[in-house]
């Protein structure tokens, strides 16, 4: 299997290693510019809409700002661009290694077919259920680093209004949305969820029932993706680690095997019926 992370794909603890390196020289090159202008922190917390010890997380490369913050950073310090250049690697580094290669597929797709086994698609998760999900991690994560995921991940949810809009498309196991993780009240709020965008016209949102004599998809996860020049890739994500597979016969294997795997699930129609029924059951 011919296997591909578009861009540069180090090794994943080099990447990682990469990526708190470009953290940590943004953090220094902010303070330094906020010395120059001799600003304390909580004045230039005040500017941004932050806390003196949020802009001291900033500095110290425990949370990466949002492109926003580092945009009013670079105006506010009178930075002339030294601070909106780091922005694509900033982007960059605030995902696990193993998924920066994905979220940059995202970006480009046209068409994106998932297929999921043990959680709400990342797409599609509330920022509850992703926060339940974060605080389960063992071993735990420290909490600059869920803040972190957290707006990278909802981040990424910009892709239901980007224009044109790519085509989306999830299965996912019933089990998914059974268990409760965080409690009923989070289920609760992440089936709504589920709903409503289940009603977009570019999204269409299928159910695996556990009842279902056939499943194509007894292999585990997957995802598939169409870039705009045409090109499938096939995405497999396991404990922290991940393939891209671009070898034409795979993807092509993989997009035959997600159409029989919606097949086999509940139509789009019955599938968002069946998550009404079990929001009544909570």
């Amino acid at each position: 299997m011919t296997e591909e992370q578009p861009g540069t794909a180090p090794e994943p603890a080099a990447a990682d290693r990469s990526g708190q390196g470009v953290v940590a020289a943004f953090g220094q090159s902010l303070k330094t510019l906020r010395v120059r202008a001799k600003m304390e922190r909580e004045e230039l917390g005040k500017r941004l809409g932050y806390s003196a010890s949020t802009i001291a997380s900033f500095e110290q490369g425990r949370r990466i700002p949002p492109p926003r913050a580092i945009d009013r950073s670079d105006e506010v310090l009178d930075a002339g661009g030294l601070l909106t250049v780091w922005k694509e690697q900033l982007e960059r580094a605030q995902y696990p290694a193993f998924f920066q290669g994905m979220a940059q597929l995202e970006k480009q797709a046209i068409e994106l077919l998932m297929y999921d086994t043990m959680v709400v698609n990342g797409l599609l998760q509330t920022e509850e259920y992703l926060r339940a999900l974060l605080a389960m991690r063992r071993p735990p994560l420290d909490q600059e680093t869920i803040e972190q995921r957290v707006t990278a991940r909802l981040a990424r949810q910009d892709i239901f209004d980007r224009r044109p809009a790519p085509l989306l498309s999830f299965v996912m196991d019933e089990s998914v949305i059974r268990h409760r993780y965080g409690g009923a009240q989070i289920l609760r709020g992440q089936l709504e969820h589920l709903l409503l965008i289940g009603q977009r016209r570019n999204v269409e949102l299928q159910i695996m029932p556990t009842d279902c004599e056939d499943n194509a998809g007894v292999n585990g996860p997957f995802t598939v993706v169409t870039r705009k020049d045409g090109k499938k890739f096939l995405y497999v994500e396991a404990q922290n680690t991940s393939s891209m597979a671009t070898d034409p016969e795979q993807t092509v294997l993989a997009s035959a095997r997600y159409g029989i795997i919606r097949s086999q699930a509940l139509t789009p129609r019955e599938s968002l019926a069946f998550i009404e029924k079990l929001l009544g059951e909570l």
